[in-house]
């Protein structure tokens, strides 16, 4: 996934977009692809938040969570988003859609909470 827009609020857009197809898929009992679309989401939103921190596009997901971590580190207020950040890669991307380990409730109490996430990150991004 590459960051072709310039806008944050238009990123943002798309997180949140992601997340209700997250959503629709976890309504269609694929949890595995809706946790996939969470951690999408998720990653929209860092790209967004990186974007508007930054001013320039984070490219691929290593360089935005390299980004996320050298702003988070200048900014203590963000240190929660990035656990949660790394959280969700872990266990939505790494475990549940690679390795088919969805454990529930939790993985389905973070593809709810994207929606935190994804709010979070672009009242940060206002800063």
């Amino acid at each position: 996934m590459t960051t072709t827009e310039t806008s944050p609020s238009l990123i943002f857009d798309d997180a949140r977009r992601m997340h209700v197809a997250a959503l629709a898929r976890m309504a269609d009992n694929d949890i595995r692809d809706a946790a996939e679309k969470a951690w999408c989401a998720t990653l929209r939103a860092v790209e967004a938040l990186v974007l508007a921190r930054t001013g320039q596009e984070p490219g691929k997901s290593p360089e935005a969570s390299r980004r996320l971590i050298s702003i988070s580190d200048a900014d203590p207020a963000m240190y929660d988003l990035r656990l949660s950040y790394f959280n969700r890669q872990e266990s939505l991307h790494g475990q549940c859609f690679y390795h088919e380990y969805c454990p529930l409730p939790g993985t389905e109490r973070l593809i709810h909470e994207t929606s935190n996430f994804i709010r979070d990150a672009e009242a940060l991004a206002q800063k």
